[in-house]
């Protein structure tokens, strides 16, 4: 660069040893920011030879922009890996929702940045444990979040933007109580209200029997049982797991009763199949005609079939592959209540043996 292609400015190295440039004129000094030639150090030029303020450069904001690093751009990655193209739609969904509310949760009430727009480096224990404290109120709703935030973080690991992870070792486990399990009382008066071969009693037996959800009661048809072979075979929605489970004369009792008039098991009185809602809805119709307290939910019975199980001698692993689940702890949560009680019961039983009172010899 010559005086005369930049009148007025020269450059200096500052005790950092970097190349810098300023202007100077009737007494007056302004830092040039960047290199000349650069747009920046060409528009402050320019506002020191006219004498008026720099033009900051007008940021637009695009549809669907992510900032490099930050966690909407994690989130993008996040939809285009593996794991996530193995969920199934509704699972999508959720977890859509979720990321979705993190993205647009503001730093701090005072911030006008949402944590979308934040790099991830930027997250700090502190952040996460305030952001848990935000769904103080749905704490099942905050473990989700946590789960939404940590695969975010793989990402930002993967792609090494950071080299640690803030939620490392951070345990929030709300107490869990989740959908009980009926008592016999209430299965009796359940059956006692709705006969064999009713829609009531149909939705109610498969629900036990099979000890499946809602959304794969709804979509159960004909053709998943196999009367010869004397088994059901269940495509579970969530998961996608198959299984192939017996015929018990339990759930025979429930299914010999109905008019196969459809290719699905349960249908309304238009023969049409039941959506998910509706029969979480017509469930608590039915329950409340039964004289039942709320609480008694289709989940209840899938809890209940498991209890039964457990108290019966099943391991965790039959638990398991019975109800269809991955998570060991949750097969463990029915057969631990199971033994807990089996353990107690004999215990006091032998204690009772020992110091009970013998009556006196006439």
């Amino acid at each position: 660069m010559t005086d005369n292609e930049y009148p007025y400015v020269s450059g200096f190295t500052d005790r950092h040893g970097k190349k810098r440039w300023r202007y100077r004129r009737a007494g007056k000094t302004i830092a040039l920011p960047g290199v000349p030639g650069d747009p920046e150090f060409e528009e402050a030029y320019s506002a020191a030879i006219e004498g008026r303020e720099r033009r900051l450069a007008t940021v637009v904001r695009l549809p669907g922009q992510a900032l490099p690093g930050s966690f909407q751009s994690a989130w993008k990655k996040v939809q285009r890996g593996p794991d996530w193209l193995a969920f199934d739609p509704k699972t999508k969904a959720k977890n859509v929702s979720l990321a979705g509310q993190f993205l647009e949760l503001p730093v701090a009430p005072s911030h006008p940045e949402v944590w979308g727009d934040m790099l991830v480096r930027d997250l700090k224990r502190r952040h996460v444990k305030e952001i848990l404290a935000h769904y103080s109120e749905t704490p099942h709703k905050a473990k989700h979040v946590l789960v939404a935030i940590r695969k975010m973080i793989a990402v930002a690991l993967d792609e090494e933007w950071i080299e640690t992870d803030p939620t490392w070792k951070l345990s929030y486990r709300p107490e869990y109580t989740g959908w009980r399990a009926w008592t016999a009382q209430e299965r009796a008066d359940f059956e006692s209200r709705w006969p064999l071969g009713s829609t009531p009693r149909t939705v109610y037996g498969l629900a036990l029997w099979l000890g499946n959800r809602r959304s794969d009661l709804a979509k159960l048809e004909w053709k998943s049982f196999d009367f010869r072979e004397n088994t059901v075979t269940i495509a579970q929605t969530k998961g996608g797991k198959t299984l192939v489970l017996p015929i018990t004369p339990m759930l025979r009792e429930i299914v010999d009763p109905i008019e196969r008039k459809s290719p699905f098991v349960i249908v309304t009185a238009y023969g049409d199949p039941f959506s998910e809602k509706s029969l979480t809805g017509r469930m608590a119709d039915w329950t409340h005609s039964a004289g039942l307290p709320k609480g008694c939910t289709i989940h209840g019975l899938r809890k209940t079939l498991g209890k039964l199980l457990a108290e019966t001698g099943a391991t965790t692993r039959q638990l398991m592959e019975t109800l269809g689940h991955d998570n060991i702890e949750h097969a463990e949560l029915y057969s631990r209540e199971a033994e807990q009680q089996r353990l107690a019961r004999d215990a006091m039983s032998r204690l009772s043996r020992k110091y009970q009172t013998k009556k006196p010899v006439g």
